[in-house]
């Protein structure tokens, strides 16, 4: 089996690209699972001469309004507005577009965004910010604490359909009423226009960091009004409040983003514009970074690893996120955890990351990985199913056989042929290719669909595949955001996975104030979930990328984003 893989992945590697992953985001530490390429710090890159043949010697772009820097992350994103994406390449671009109450610093703290300071009650069950004097939307016009009130409600609007409406706000009073049309339930209030006050139905240790995700971004009410549908579209009517707005957008060729000359702290900003390539091919970008048209692309050619690992402007960087298959647990068979169970360990997943994906990913025995805090203190990885990982790192093909037969399907008989949808770039067609085979061997026969990006995150949302190439990208470190994904109400639950185990487990957690017994509830959603074989973990995440040591401030954090808005280009 695997002298054929290693063939496909031959062949595939040469037209291959770049992974994109879900955000959250919404996306490092270092540990047993870390990847054997060496690792920089964003800092480092922009310290260290470039010795790389083909990096780029092009001087930095001037234009009217100052220097430009040119990065690619990802193609056309499905939608940048703040409420609706879940994606990392959307998020990454209205991170620079918008700012909430806080932000995050890099050095992943939580700090002053839009409000300059706030307060908790004794309870911890109210939050009051103070805004900024005379802060502005980019058309100039004032932005008030009203604006929060009204992009709160909006987001628990049944009719907008925020995919992370529960998993940001599940947590105020009135969601529940909110959630199904009541907004004004929503326990959020402007006593005047620089105050914004949120009443908690329950205590919510990570709330801070919420108060900084991108979903909770404020978004200007007339411009939406005006144009509901399309507002988040066009440069005209994308009103925002962060360090840049946008000014020019040719969709498939490059988004450009400039000074927002009414940002409240636009004298921090050194650049005159970001121009965003819109690439979804990575010979495409590679080529850009190596003529100098971009100082920085995130899809780089998978074959191109090997010759670039070890020059000073590739970077690799775990990030808090998972790699998995998700199985729609609303279709037969895989409403059998069983069957879900078979497939699981039939899987090699060290093969899949350290040869498939080249070593630049590790092998997920569990679904939470490395990095991930615990509540209760330490690694939560460590922790878990009493420090034995629930997953082995290699195939256990006997094992899925019996599994199987236990399910009703001997040697696979009885089964229909199952079909894998993906999309074909980074590792993902050489996975499925290599699932086709790895399945075969327990009588399983699989079709693979190859979706293009723009088609797949919105069918598989919908629910129209019967197995998905799927993967989370945490948005905060607490494990609670990568397990809300598969909370059987939430809108990025993409399986559908229905659990009344890890729901109760969820639901505990949620409201628990003792750090252990959170930490205890927690572990026992992991335990739920990896029983039941709700997703098919496959390997944990890394970043990895080309950047050029001209770009000096600028950072990239564990939540797989990037940070241009303070940056500089150097000659």
């Amino acid at each position: 089996m695997r002298k054929k893989v290693s063939f496909l992945l031959a062949t595939t590697m040469l037209v291959s690209t770049l992974a994109f992953t879900g955000c959250g985001k919404s996306e490092k530490t270092g540990s047993d699972n870390a990847t054997s390429a060496p690792e920089q710090t964003t800092e480092q890159a922009t310290q260290a001469p470039a010795e790389n043949p083909d990096a780029t010697t092009a001087p930095a772009t001037e234009t009217a309004g100052g220097k430009q820097l040119t990065v690619q992350v990802g193609p056309n994103p499905e939608t940048i507005d703040p409420a609706l994406n879940s994606a990392v390449d959307g998020g990454n671009m209205i991170l620079h577009a918008f700012e909430c109450l806080l932000t995050v610093d890099k050095d992943n703290n939580i700090a002053p965004g839009q409000a300059e300071s706030w307060e908790t009650s004794e309870d911890k069950l109210t939050y009051t910010f103070h805004l900024r004097d005379g802060l502005k939307w980019s058309d100039g016009s004032p932005l008030t604490a009203n604006d929060f009130v009204y992009s709160w409600k909006r987001v628990c609007d049944p009719t907008v359909a925020a995919p992370y409406a529960e998993t940001v706000l599940s947590m105020v009073k009135g969601y529940d009423e909110a959630i199904k049309g009541n907004l004004d339930a929503l326990a959020v209030s402007a006593p005047d226009d620089k105050t914004f006050v949120v009443e908690l139905s329950n205590f919510c240790p990570y709330f801070e960091s919420l108060a900084a995700f991108a979903t909770l971004s404020p978004v200007n009410q007339k411009a939406i009004e005006a144009d509901t549908d399309g507002w988040a579209t066009k440069p005209e009517t994308y009103i925002c409040n962060g360090p840049f707005k946008i000014t020019e957008w040719v969709p498939s060729s490059h988004i450009i983003m400039t000074k927002n000359e009414n940002y409240w702290n636009k004298d921090a900003i050194k650049l005159g514009s970001i121009k965003w390539l819109l690439m979804e091919d990575g010979n495409a970008a590679y080529s850009a970074y190596k003529t100098g048209e971009a100082l920085m692309i995130k899809t780089v050619p998978t074959e191109e690893i090997p010759s670039l690992t070890g020059t000073p402007d590739f970077f690799i960087d775990q990030i808090l996120g998972t790699y998995y298959i998700s199985l729609n647990c609303q279709k037969e068979p895989f409403t059998n955890p069983l069957v879900r169970k078979a497939l699981s360990m039939a899987v090699d997943r060290d093969y899949v990351a350290n040869t498939l994906m080249q070593g630049t990913y590790s092998p997920a025995t569990n679904f939470i990985g490395p990095g991930w805090a615990d509540p209760a203190g330490g690694s939560f990885y460590d922790k878990a199913n009493g420090g034995q990982p629930y997953l082995s790192a290699t195939a256990d093909v006997e094992g899925a056989k019996k599994v199987l037969e236990e399910a009703g399907y001997p040697n696979g008989e009885g089964l229909p042929t199952i079909t894998y949808t993906t999309n074909p770039e980074g590792y993902h067609k050489v996975v499925a290719e290599y699932l086709q085979q790895a399945w075969a061997e327990i009588g399983v026969t699989l079709d693979v669909n190859i979706v293009e990006w723009a088609s797949f995150t919105p069918m598989r949302r919908s629910g129209d595949f019967e197995i998905a190439r799927n993967g989370w990208v945490g948005d905060y470190n607490d494990t609670s955001n990568m397990f809300d994904v598969l909370y059987s109400t939430n809108g990025n639950n993409d399986g559908k996975y229905t659990s009344a185990a890890f729901d109760a487990a969820m639901d505990a957690a949620r409201t628990e104030k003792d750090p252990a017994k959170r930490s205890e509830d927690l572990h026992a959603a992991e335990d739920a979930l990896m029983e039941e074989a709700g997703c098919i973990p496959l390997a944990y995440y890394s970043d990895f990328w080309l950047q050029s040591p001209k770009i000096t401030g600028a950072w990239h954090s564990p939540y797989g984003y990037w940070f241009f808005m303070y940056a500089d280009v150097t000659e």
